[in-house]
């Protein structure tokens, strides 16, 4: 598509912990350097962990601290975040997944040089999509019948569709879960809370900073299961994890709303 609706998406991959990250990061962040990623961004987040209630000594709520790596272009349009035990590809400028999947496994692949990792225990996509309609149209437009929701004779602020699936994948893990949510509100365009784009710039054409109504598509396709360090392999999982997501969003998604975007 010429003019996707793709605002922000990950790729993500989870591997065994490895405590001792810290002392590998100059590496893997030189590497990356090397490879079209010079800023590097150590940032820390604080967690309050509060005791499950009904222990027989109720301890007192802890802070603890985890600490990533933003490793990213010079432009900000894209980068990973680097973590003891996950490593994420995200972008706010997405184009196509032949030039999105192949930087996910290209920062896995640096991470296992480095840090000789053992497994793959998780793998995943997730997309945000943005219906901003045109002039004159209508978000119902765009999105098919049964997103619509309910009609009622009062002001709508918020209105939220969530579908849980099993799917069919491969070649590692047969069995994955998809999650598609539809968002609709009137209201600048934004992000959930648990998906933020860390260290990079919005794409221009997705600054929406005055309230209007719009829908956002937010689509997580993962599989979790223990994967061997097969590059290969670890990207056609990928690959089928996003051939579903581009059924779902075909699913989910008008003609009108696929011309608009061709």
């Amino acid at each position: 598509m010429s003019n996707a609706p793709v605002y922000y998406a990950l790729a993500q991959a989870h591997f065994n912990p490895v405590a001792a990250m810290s002392k590998y990061v100059d590496q893997i962040q030189d590497r990356l350097r090397r490879e079209g990623y010079p800023l590097f961004e150590p940032q820390q987040v604080t967690h309050l962990v509060v005791p499950a209630p009904g222990q027989a000594q109720q301890a007192e709520p802890q802070i603890t601290h985890t600490v990533s790596w933003l490793i990213t272009r010079g432009d900000r349009t894209a980068g990973f975040i680097l973590a003891p035990s996950a490593i994420t590809y995200h972008t706010t400028h997405y184009d196509t997944h032949n030039e999105f999947i192949p930087e996910l496994l290209r920062g896995l692949a640096a991470v296992h040089e480095v840090a000789t990792l053992d497994h793959v225990s998780r793998l995943g996509l997730r997309y945000l999509d943005a219906v901003l309609p045109r002039a004159g149209e209508s978000v119902e437009q765009y999105l098919v019948g049964g997103l619509h929701g309910i009609e009622f004779n009062a002001t709508q602020r918020y209105r939220l569709t969530e579908s849980v699936f099993g799917t069919d994948t491969g070649p590692l893990v047969q069995t994955g879960t998809l999650v598609t949510r539809v968002h609709r509100m009137t209201a600048p365009l934004g992000f959930p809370p648990d998906m933020q784009p860390n260290g990079l710039m919005i794409n221009p054409k997705f600054e929406v900073k005055e309230p209007r109504a719009h829908a956002v598509i937010d689509t997580d396709h993962f599989v979790e299961g223990r994967m061997p360090i097969d590059m290969d392999n670890l990207g056609n999982q990928v690959l089928s994890l996003h051939a579903t997501i581009k059924s779902v969003f075909e699913a989910t998604t008008t003609g009108h709303a696929r011309d608009a975007w061709a």
